[in-house]
């Protein structure tokens, strides 16, 4: 369905674009942009932008947006089913398997003794077990990762003679990684049900756009020199990242 102006039409979107898409106006945005994103597409647009003007651009961008589409649409067929938890269960921490071991007690808790994750059920809780298992597994992989990515991001920073202002992380599917230009690092923390290996070559990925903000030849030379392994771990995480969540 086509949105011209903030009124949706039943009218398909042109036949030779090969995709639907919607139209989202905002009175501070300066310029247009596309965003895909679960292969459904939109167009943001300050207000008033004239309607030739919003379908050239679209028109210019439409191999570009075709080709995401169907990548998205590939990776959204592939996407495992979600996960299942009850006593027993496995999952994957950083290359390790780590296995549930459910008990009921006054207040929820979670533990990690040797490979397994001790999670504590409260009855006063609102959630159902399910929900309980996942908001204490979610919490406490956010704090493992914080841990562990900040570790790995001051040790790296030091030994390449570079300056990280801030660590932070955050759950989201369209990146793994991000450095600002102020030096700040944002990991997703669902990085840790990766191998370590992955992990060290996200981590040498964000630092070495502390030095060059660009994926340049330069770039990459610089993370070839902290990760040697990065093209296959590269080539892992693209294949496999889609499958990295709890």
């Amino acid at each position: 369905m086509t949105e011209w102006f903030g009124l949706k039409k039943s009218t398909p979107a042109p036949v030779e674009l090969g995709f639907e898409f919607t139209i989202v106006h905002s009175p501070r945005r300066r310029s247009i942009s596309i965003e895909i994103r679960k292969a459904q597409v939109v167009i943001r647009a300050p207000m008033g932008a004239p309607q030739s003007l919003l379908m050239n651009f679209l028109y210019e961008k439409a191999a570009w947006v075709r080709a995401k589409i169907h990548e998205q649409q590939q990776t959204l067929a592939t996407q495992p089913e979600p996960r299942r938890y009850a006593q027993g269960s496995q999952i994957p921490f950083m290359g390790e398997t780590l296995t549930l071991v459910l008990g009921r007690g006054s207040r929820a808790a979670i533990a990690r003794v040797d490979q397994n994750l001790h999670l504590i059920l409260s009855p006063r809780s609102r959630m159902g077990d399910d929900a309980q298992i996942r908001q204490l597994l979610s919490r406490w992989y956010q704090q493992q990762a914080l841990n562990i990515l900040t570790h790995k991001t001051t040790q790296l920073t030091q030994t390449m003679g570079l300056m990280c202002t801030q660590v932070s992380i955050k759950a989201t599917r369209s990146k793994w990684g991000h450095c600002t230009s102020r030096g700040a690092i944002q990991y997703n923390w669902q990085i840790l049900l990766a191998p370590e290996a992955i992990v060290d070559y996200l981590v040498a990925h964000e630092v070495s756009h502390l030095r060059h903000h660009n994926h340049s030849a330069d770039f990459w030379a610089l993370v070839a020199r902290a990760c040697p392994t990065f093209k296959a771990d590269r080539a892992w995480l693209k294949a496999e990242g889609a499958h990295l969540s709890l």
